[in-house]
């Protein structure tokens, strides 16, 4: 068996979700080479030479790749996939934009978003906002796979020595283009990697109370911010900020949620965390039922007090 591994990137520096995507390669077995493709990015593929277990690094650069846009990535991986029994990928943003296509033409089923390689062939993955697991085994010659990060401890960044191969990168499909790219700069840890997350709810009510209240205490616990889809659709924060199962999926260390009552939506996205704590002034708020800590009270006075205390 031999695996291929499609890195997350920037084109400047390899995202931590590849050495998370390596340990379920590894739990896979077989040869793991990984593909770094993108625009100007053989930094990328020298750090990704590092990564323990790689036995080789294939580096494709053309600008039709920059974006990492589904049509041209597709074109590459699925040129490439001949000489694989398993292409890997994270369930991120990128990793769902172009694995499908991957699926759909080289006819094979996808498997999406496992949490556990029970055997080469089988997978566990969550259905049902993560209520039920399900046990997918796959019959195709061809597994196109994407990671659940969270659910796989990251390898380090050190310790292999894996060779370096140049790969042609393919012509422009010109089937899509990306016009513009708007990036939200924070000084604190990136939600999907963050050992300690607070997130809020509704329940604070406005964005200026969102701020106002929970940036003191993220900042004292060096947390990165979340937010469930109700606080989302109220304006209080960006998208980007959102957890939960069409938002982005977390385990930290600790999460600390703050004025939500614990829809299941939100709960497939953060309920694997270590430690969960929950400050509603709800008892019956579902969120207490997931959560290791559970503080009944107004947030308007508990989330300072709590701030004050650290």
């Amino acid at each position: 068996m031999t695996i291929l591994v499609v890195a997350e990137h920037d084109n400047q520096h390899l995202k931590a979700a590849t050495r998370h995507v390596l340990a379920a390669a590894e739990a896979i077995g077989g040869e793991i080479h990984v593909l770094v493709a993108g625009q100007h990015c053989a930094g990328v593929a020298e750090a990704a030479r590092a990564l323990p277990g790689v036995s080789c690094v294939r580096l494709a650069q053309s600008d039709a790749l920059e974006s990492a846009g589904a049509e041209n990535m597709a074109a590459l991986v699925v040129r490439l996939a001949p000489d694989y029994t398993h292409l890997l990928t994270a369930a991120s943003a990128s990793g769902k934009n172009w694995m499908p296509r991957v699926a759909a033409l080289l006819d094979v089923a996808q498997i999406s978003d496992i949490v556990r390689v029970d055997a080469p062939d089988t997978f566990t993955r969550p259905i049902y906002a993560g209520s039920v697991w399900a046990t997918v085994r796959s019959a195709d010659a061809i597994k196109a796979v994407t990671v659940r990060t969270t659910a796989f401890e990251a390898l380090p960044e050190t310790g292999g020595a894996a060779c370096l191969e140049t790969v042609e990168a393919g012509v422009d499909t010109g089937l899509s283009r990306r016009t513009g790219l708007a990036l939200n700069a924070s000084s604190r840890p990136e939600l999907e990697t963050a050992r300690v997350v607070v997130s809020g709810g509704r329940g604070l009510g406005s964005a200026e109370r969102f701020s106002a209240l929970l940036e003191p205490l993220a900042d004292k616990l060096n947390a990165a911010l979340g937010a469930s889809r109700a606080a989302v659709d109220s304006g209080y924060v960006p998208n980007d900020y959102q957890v939960g199962q069409t938002g982005k999926i977390v385990a930290p260390d600790l999460y600390i949620a703050v004025g939500i009552s614990g829809a299941i939506q939100h709960l497939a996205g953060m309920k694997a965390s270590r430690v969960i704590v929950a400050i509603n002034k709800d008892p019956d708020a579902p969120i207490f039922a997931v959560a290791d800590y559970g503080l009944v009270g107004d947030l308007n006075q508990v989330v300072p007090a709590l701030t004050a205390a650290l």
